[in-house]
């Protein structure tokens, strides 16, 4: 009886006039995910009821509408798992779906599979997934939690990933655009937590917990055969990959950067990793692929001891590392006093080296990260070019915190935010290509000077200009169209305090 009268309740919910049916999948409802997804129509719930489903369902075109999506979900009464099969379950070329409250484990190939069904051109395309837990897989080999291959405008927020194969990743990307990963817990993997291959492109990976992230806790890049790139004529691996305001303890390295270009990690918290921080690495050789560079590592802080404080950058042939932007980066040698910083690619400019970034308690499993009062981490990073926020929601100030969570609000008096007529700079858009417009705010009637470098540390010729201030915010255009594209640095100085913020100009 309860159990009916939490099915009626739920139904309720969910309904809008004319459109929201129930379609149980178990006892007294349809046997499998195909029957329910048969005579699933827009706005539709398939349910699974409370209990043990066997995986190995394969469904083609569960396609829902903009106003009417389709909901794949686990019985709120109760925990529903999904168990075995070679996946626990494939689903071609959808679209509108959200798949919501499931537990998957035990699955012997992969185990959720979500593609285009091969058709390039029509990718699976705007698909949630939350609130669904991975418990392990049955595997040894090249085996994925989440396999996506063809997926864009997708958002996987509040999982949780524990137990990957050895040799696969926790969730793979084979050519998937603009989504997000937001939210997750990542426990124990294999190869990767997060790999991004294939021709994927403008994806954010934000405030996700990786605890045990394998060789290498995010992927950017990989090695993929080309007649699986997407688009076909991709010349990168990844590119456009955000990764920010993350956690990670242990992992061989936890990022990666693996034939990947115009990518970015900032503001993320690295704790003890057991070899390397970051790798920088060009896996597929193809003469057509770029190499791996023109990244950037920004605002990170890496707390390491001895296992990977020489070489902290691995650096393997046939990438471009001294086209990489390193900036405001805390580096802790918690073994040694005296280290001198990472063997890095390029000058990281602002760098901390050898200060101790008063970390809470970073030693409990789920650790407390934030900086408390007197680290040298908080207000010691540079601007973002937009607005985002930490490891715990809250938005950084400006300037923010180093490290993925900003620093202890108690702690403010010690480390003031900067007051209202401090010297700030943004730009847009980001990456520009013919004008980039600045935003200037400080004190009235100040003169500034603004100048454009290369990486180099050399002065663009004829970008020297002498700005006055007004009240709120001063506007200027800068033309960009005439400078080979990469990386550059927009220099404001003569007011209290100098701004420094990377530019990327493309074509």
């Amino acid at each position: 009886m309860l159990r009916c009268c939490l099915f009626l309740a739920f139904a309720l919910l969910l309904a809008s006039p004319a459109q929201t049916r129930i379609l149980p999948v178990g006892d007294g409802g349809h046997a499998t995910l195909e029957a329910a997804a048969a005579v699933a129509q827009p706005g539709d719930t398939i349910m699974f009821l409370a209990g043990t489903h066997a995986g190995g369902a394969w469904v083609s075109e569960l396609r829902g509408t903009p106003q009417n999506w389709i909901t794949v979900m686990g019985d709120p009464s109760g925990e529903t798992l999904i168990r075995g099969g070679s996946n626990a379950f494939q689903i071609s070329d959808p679209a509108y779906l959200r798949i919501s409250g499931l537990v998957f484990d035990e699955q012997t190939g992969n185990g959720v599979n979500i593609d285009d069904a091969g058709s390039f051109d029509t990718p699976a395309t705007n698909i949630v997934i939350e609130r669904c837990t991975w418990r392990g897989i049955n595997a040894t080999g090249n085996n994925d939690m989440l396999k996506m291959s063809g997926v864009d405008n997708f958002i996987v927020r509040n999982c949780v990933f524990r137990n990957g194969s050895p040799g696969g990743s926790m969730i793979d990307m084979v050519g998937c655009h603009d989504g997000s990963f937001e939210g997750n817990r990542f426990e124990n993997a294999g190869s990767n937590c997060i790999q991004a291959k294939g021709g994927t492109r403008r994806i954010r990976i934000t405030r996700n917990l990786f605890l045990g992230g394998g060789q290498r806790a995010i992927n950017i890049g990989g090695s993929t055969g080309l007649p699986y790139l997407r688009p076909q004529d991709a010349d990168y691996e990844a590119m456009n990959i955000s990764v920010f305001a993350n956690i990670f303890t242990g992992a061989v390295a936890p990022i990666g950067y693996v034939g990947a270009v115009y990518c970015e990690v900032f503001n993320n918290t690295m704790y003890l990793p057991e070899k390397w921080a970051v790798r920088i690495l060009q896996e597929n050789t193809d003469a057509r692929f770029q190499q791996c560079g023109m990244n950037t590592f920004v605002n990170n802080l890496v707390y390491l001891d001895n296992r990977a404080a020489a070489p902290s950058f691995n650096i393997g042939p046939n990438t471009r590392p001294d086209t990489f932007v390193l900036m405001n980066n805390l580096w802790f040698n918690a073994e040694n006093a005296a280290w001198p910083g990472p063997n890095a690619p390029v000058t990281d400019m602002h760098a901390i080296i050898g200060q101790d970034p008063l970390l809470t308690a970073p030693a409990l499993r789920d650790g407390d990260f934030t900086p408390h009062a007197g680290s040298p981490a908080i207000g010691a990073g540079t601007g973002h070019t937009e607005e985002i926020t930490d490891f715990y929601g809250r938005l950084f100030r400006d300037p923010a915190s180093i490290g993925a969570v900003e620093g202890d609000t108690l702690t403010q008096s010690a480390h003031a935010p900067p007051r209202p007529r401090a010297l700030q700079l943004e730009v847009s858009p980001h990456p520009v290509r013919d004008m980039a417009h600045l935003h200037l705010h400080g004190p009235d009637g100040a003169r500034v000077q603004l100048q454009l470098y290369d990486l180099r540390g050399r002065r663009v010729s004829g970008t020297d200009r002498s700005v006055t201030l007004r009240s709120g915010t001063t506007e200027l255009a800068l033309p960009t169209a005439a400078y080979p594209p990469g990386w550059y640095f927009v220099v404001v100085t003569g007011a209290e305090n100098d701004v420094l913020r990377p530019l990327l100009i493309t074509r």
